[in-house]
């Protein structure tokens, strides 16, 4: 289990237990965190589970898959260091920290 802080936009700070085996995007879902859509469901077809990656945790993250890389480029505001889509981040105890911001609007 690890423990993640999801921020809005507006600087409203969420901090959850997501259980391991599960992605950040299903975090916030369960625990009704607003600001990640997740309109596809976590199929990575979309990029509505879009965040800004805390800079401590940028390179503490496994690497983005082609897939991902691909999603983004329909993101809001991409930053190509920081920016994650939530459904393809597994939880696990090494994410036990982990913070994710979300861009002011997903599209």
């Amino acid at each position: 289990m690890a423990k993640i802080t999801y921020v809005e936009h507006n600087g409203t700070e969420h901090v959850v237990d997501v259980a391991n085996g599960l992605t950040v995007m299903e975090g916030a879902r369960d625990n009704n965190i607003p600001g990640i859509e997740a309109d596809c469901g976590g199929a990575c077809a979309c990029s509505t589970c879009h965040v800004y990656v805390h800079p401590d945790w940028a390179e503490k993250l496994p690497a983005k898959d082609d897939m991902e890389e691909d999603m983004l480029d329909f993101a809001y505001e991409p930053d190509p260091a920081r920016s994650r889509l939530t459904c393809q981040v597994k939880v696990t105890d090494a994410l036990d920290g982990l913070i994710v911001q979300m861009p002011e609007k997903q599209i």
